[in-house]
């Protein structure tokens, strides 16, 4: 695949069931809905206060931070929740950024040590998912590949854009199947980000 490693091709499906064995307490209750909204040029602002927060919570352990996900795509809808790839030098170790974030106000929700070492937390109002990964993590890369092809690409914004909305009203009895829904359109656009390599 044009320069890319098979790490970063072969992309991870997780399942439902996987997604349950991985939940630490309670779920958001923003996963119980699924709510679009069109694009708000205000999340990219939220973002920022977001990152400056991290960094001053953790300070050098922060190894990245970015803003992915739909909101860090402007003109997509999205859900109004803040997606952050949180990097840290090994996930395994909790006792380094977890209690630090709790004090912040986040709650561990998921861990997932199957999932490249993935840890999720979200913030008391839950419009903040925080995906803390570990230092090599293809899903760093993946998610930053998407989200750039989504900025740049105005076809595939709009396919990926019409497809969020057709499953959300299709989904709307069964929330938790929208994300997996997704993966035939998104596995599209990454065999075209593949295709067209690095550069």
């Amino acid at each position: 695949m044009a320069g890319y490693p098979p790490e970063i091709t072969e992309r991870f499906h997780g399942t439902p069931e996987q997604l349950e064995a991985g939940l630490v307490g309670q779920p958001p209750t923003r996963w119980q809905t699924i709510v679009l909204e069109d694009y708000d040029p205000g999340w990219p602002r939220r973002y920022d206060a977001i990152r400056a927060a991290l960094v001053e919570t953790l300070g050098d352990r922060v190894v990245a931070v970015e803003h992915v996900g739909s909101t860090s795509v402007p003109g997509l809808p999205a859900k109004p929740i803040i997606d952050v790839d949180l990097t840290v030098e090994d996930t395994a170790d909790e006792t380094l950024f977890v209690p630090d974030l709790v004090r912040a106000g986040y709650r561990l929700v998921l861990r997932e040590p199957w999932w490249y070492g993935h840890r999720m937390l979200v913030n008391a109002e839950d419009d903040i998912h925080l995906h803390v990964w570990p230092v090599g993590a293809p899903e760093l890369v993946r998610h930053r590949l998407f989200r750039d092809r989504l900025r740049s690409h105005p076809e595939d914004l709009e396919l990926y854009a019409s497809t969020k909305r057709s499953l959300a009203r299709d989904t709307v009895e069964r929330p938790g199947d929208y994300s997996l829904a997704k993966n035939d359109v998104i596995d599209a656009i990454y065999a075209r980000i593949f295709a067209a390599g690095p550069g």
